[in-house]
C-alpha cells in the first residue's frame, strides 16, 4: 500500500525558500495605518521582522497590545501574499504537476509554516488534491508551534487517520519535525539548497518531485 505522501509548502511547491521579507514589511505597515499609529523608525523595524519576540517588544515600546498587532499582521501579510500569487509574482515550481498526478491514488496533505489562511489558498488557488492542510494558527502560540517542532505534522496525520508516511520538505527542520512525528523525512533539493549538506535523519534524497512516483514503488 502505498504511504500518505505530506508535503513542506514553500520551497516544495512554492518558488524560494520563504516568504520574501517585504511582504512582512508591508503587512506591519499596513497594520499600523489600521491601529492609526505612526510608529518611530527603531520601533517599525521591530514591527516588521518575522519573529513574534521582536514584535512583541516593537509592540511595548508603542504601547500596543501584541497579540491584536501580530493577528492583524498576520492577515496583512496572507493578504498580500495571495495578491503575489495571483499576479504570478511569486510562482510554483515546474514539477508541481506531480502532486496532482499522485493525488488520484495516495493520500496527500500540506503542512507548512507559513500561515494557514495562504496554505488554504495555495492548495484552493492551484487546485491541488490534498486530503487535509494545515499551516501556521496566526497567534503567537501558533508561531510557537512551528517546526521544529511536529505539532502541525501530528494533528494532520490524526486528522488524515494515519500513523506513518512521507514528509517532503527542504529544510532541517523539516527534517526534524518528521522524524519527531514518525514520518519518514524526503529531503527535496531546489537551487537555494542545492548544496546543503544532507540533513542527518533523511530517508530519501529528491532532485525533484518527478521522482516521486519512483521513490514510492
Amino acid at each position: 500500500m502505498t504511504p500518505p505522501l505530506l508535503f513542506d509548502m514553500d520551497g516544495v511547491l512554492l518558488e524560494g525558500r520563504g516568504t520574501d521579507p517585504s511582504v512582512y514589511d508591508r503587512a506591519a505597515d499596513a497594520a499600523l495605518e489600521e491601529l492609526g499609529v505612526d510608529a518611530p523608525v527603531d520601533a517599525r523595524r521591530l514591527l516588521r521582522t518575522y519573529e513574534y519576540a521582536d514584535v512583541e517588544t516593537g509592540c511595548t515600546m508603542l504601547e500596543l497590545d501584541p497579540k491584536e498587532f501580530w493577528r492583524l499582521k498576520e492577515a496583512h501579510a496572507s493578504q498580500i501574499t495571495h495578491a503575489r500569487l495571483l499576479s504570478g509574482e511569486r510562482r510554483t515550481y515546474d514539477d508541481l504537476e506531480v502532486v496532482r498526478t499522485l493525488g488520484a491514488d495516495v493520500t496527500l496533505a500540506l503542512v507548512t509554516n507559513n500561515r494557514h489562511a495562504t496554505a488554504e489558498f495555495v492548495a484552493l488557488h492551484f487546485e491541488l488534491p490534498f486530503d487535509a492542510v494545515r499551516g501556521r494558527d496566526p497567534t503567537p502560540e501558533g508561531f510557537r508551534r512551528r517546526k521544529p517542532r511536529p505539532d502541525y505534522l501530528l494533528e494532520t496525520m490524526d486528522a488524515l487517520g494515519v500513523a506513518d508516511g512521507i514528509y517532503v520538505g527542504d529544510r532541517e527542520t523539516d527534517v526534524i519535525a518528521a522524524r519527531k512525528a514518525g514520518l519518514e523525512p524526503a529531503y527535496l533539493r531546489r537551487p537555494h539548497n542545492h548544496d546543503a549538506p544532507l540533513p542527518d535523519g533523511a530517508a530519501y534524497e529528491l532532485e525533484s518531485l518527478a521522482a516521486l512516483p519512483t521513490t514510492l514503488r
